[in-house]
C-alpha cells in the first residue's frame, strides 16, 4: 500500500506541539531556508513538496518571473515550507535539509526540474536516484543514509507540514501563504503578483 500524507502525519504522536511559524528551532536543519530582503513587507510562504507535479510547474514556469520582478528588487522574502505528499517527498526533503543552506535552493530547484529522472523513473528506485543527486550536490552516500534514517529530522519535517495544515489550512501543493493569507494552486505570475500587491497595502 502506498504511503500516504495522512499515513505520515498519523505516524506521529496524537497531539503535536503547535510551533510559531517563524520560531527558531533547536536543530539547524529546519532553520527558514529563504531569498530575498529580510525586511521586505511582504511574505510568502511556498509549502510544497518535491514529487508534486504543480510545484514542478510552477517553479519552472513561473518563479524565475517572481524570482526577478519581486524578491531580487527587494519586494519580497520568499520561504520554502515543507508538505511531503509521499514517502518519496519527505525522503527528498530530508535530504534537501540535510544540505548546506547555500546548496538547498539549487539542489530543490533540480529535483523539481527532472522528477521524471528521480521520483517517477519507471524501473528505478526513487531512493538511488535521489543519492546520485545528493552526490552532485556534494552529499556523500554515508551522510546522505544518515540523513534519511534520521527519525528526528523526519518528525520535525511532519510537524511543520502539521503546523500548516492546521494554521493555514493548507491541504495541496503548492499553496503560498502570502502575509497570512493562503493562496492554493500553481498560480500564473499576474495573479501572484496581484496577491503580493493586495498584501503589501
Amino acid at each position: 500500500m502506498p504511503v500516504t500524507r495522512r499515513l505520515l502525519i498519523a505516524a506521529l504522536p496524537a497531539l503535536l506541539p503547535v510551533t510559531r511559524l517563524h520560531a527558531q528551532p533547536a536543530d539547524p536543519r529546519m532553520a527558514e531556508r529563504s531569498v530575498g530582503a529580510t525586511d521586505a513587507r511582504v511574505v510568502v510562504n511556498e509549502w510544497f513538496s518535491l514529487t508534486c507535479t504543480h510545484c514542478a510547474a510552477f517553479q519552472k514556469e513561473t518563479f524565475p518571473q517572481v524570482r526577478a520582478k519581486l524578491i531580487d528588487t527587494g519586494r519580497v522574502r520568499y520561504v520554502w515550507r515543507d508538505f511531503p505528499l509521499d514517502q518519496v517527498a519527505l525522503t527528498a526533503a530530508m535530504v534537501a535539509r540535510s544540505l548546506p543552506p547555500a546548496r538547498y535552493e539549487p539542489f530543490i530547484t533540480a529535483l523539481l526540474g527532472s522528477q521524471d529522472r528521480w521520483a517517477f523513473a519507471r524501473g528505478a528506485n526513487p531512493t538511488d536516484e535521489l543519492a546520485k543527486f545528493a552526490a552532485l550536490a556534494g552529499l556523500s552516500r554515508a551522510s546522505f543514509d544518515t540523513a534519511i534514517s534520521d527519525a528526528e529530522l523526519k518528525r520535525a519535517i511532519l510537524t511543520d507540514q502539521d503546523v500548516g495544515e492546521k494554521k493555514f489550512g493548507v491541504s495541496s501543493t503548492p499553496t503560498f501563504v502570502i502575509n497570512g493569507k493562503a493562496v492554493p494552486g500553481a498560480v500564473s505570475y499576474d495573479d501572484f503578483a496581484k496577491a503580493v500587491d493586495a498584501a503589501a497595502v
